[in-house]
């Protein structure tokens, strides 16, 4: 269990870009990886942590969003800020801003010990010399979501697939890897075989592998050993952030129980109620997905 940590270290640290996502009236909601994550591992009862940049504004109003996260914030010029799209379902994302990237020294001393440890890039803004800095041993869980890894955006700011330049060099690093299918269907012309292909080979450089992929639910991969696990149904009001709380939940189980598969089953039902509301007023409490998970045994 998550104990025995001087009082400064969090027992659940994230790190990677907060973000504004643009509302079409303007307005804008709290977004980010490392958002859903430290909520979701917050909520189930941890020390939770994030590391990031942001510019003054925000930086000043995160206390206010993120009440009981320990925050630790580079002030920057911008803030990273998206806008997103639909049409027909399919979504089209913009850039608009871009915050600095996390540097070596934004680090607090003491949250280098923390035992679970989520890379959450957005936009390119971590680079493998900060992972570097989390040493895998046992007794603690480094992982990563690897989305902002597999994105570059053009003069307009809109945002397209990339391979993943430093994937050679990162898997090693991780003991997790958690993904969704679809980042990696652009590579794969679409077809959902040779995605699970290009899943498999990644698995064979880090311990686990989940690939999430909505309504069929996630997949463990164990050093190309393949298991599948169902979603729980429910009511889709808001996919957005849903496979970062799945993140948080499995790395958090995982790291209680020891059992990968026991953990794929209680992220996908975490992450079942996160959608049935929108943004982060939808991550649960322990109560409830005891409650859920009690439903659908």
């Amino acid at each position: 269990m998550l104990s025995n940590l001087p009082p400064a270290t969090p027992q659940f640290l994230t790190i990677g870009h907060v973000t504004r996502d643009v509302r079409a009236d303007g307005s804008f909601t709290l977004g980010g990886t490392v958002t859903f994550a430290a909520l979701t591992a917050y909520r189930l009862g941890l020390v939770s942590a994030i590391l990031t940049c942001a510019d003054g504004e925000l930086s000043t109003l995160l206390p206010t969003y993120l009440p009981g996260i320990e925050l630790h914030v580079r002030s920057a010029a911008l803030t990273t800020t998206f806008a997103n799209h639909y049409t027909d379902g399919f979504r089209i994302q913009y850039l608009y801003a871009r915050s600095a990237s996390i540097q070596v020294e934004d680090l607090p001393p003491l949250w280098q010990d923390a035992p679970i440890v989520l890379f959450g890039p957005l936009v390119q803004e971590i680079g493998p010399e900060i992972i570097a800095l989390f040493p895998r041993r046992p007794g603690r869980i480094i992982a990563a979501t690897p989305q902002g890894w597999l994105r570059r955006w053009d003069a307009d700011g809109r945002v397209w697939p990339t391979p993943w330049q430093d994937a050679e060099r990162v898997l090693p690093l991780l003991d997790v890897l958690i993904l969704s299918h679809d980042d990696l269907l652009p590579f794969a012309d679409g077809n959902r075989t040779e995605a699970d292909a290009m899943l498999t080979r990644w698995s064979m450089s880090v311990p686990l592998l989940v690939a999430t992929d909505g309504r069929h639910g996630a997949t463990l991969f164990r050093q190309g050993a393949i298991r599948r696990f169902p979603s729980y149904p429910i009511n889709e009001v808001d996919p957005t952030g849903a496979g970062d709380v799945f993140a948080a939940a499995f790395l958090i189980h995982l790291y209680n129980s020891g059992d990968p598969e026991l953990a794929v089953d209680f992220a996908n039902c975490v992450a079942s109620f996160s959608i049935e509301q929108d943004g982060i007023a939808g991550i649960p409490t322990p109560e409830m997905v005891a409650q859920r998970l009690r439903t659908h045994m």
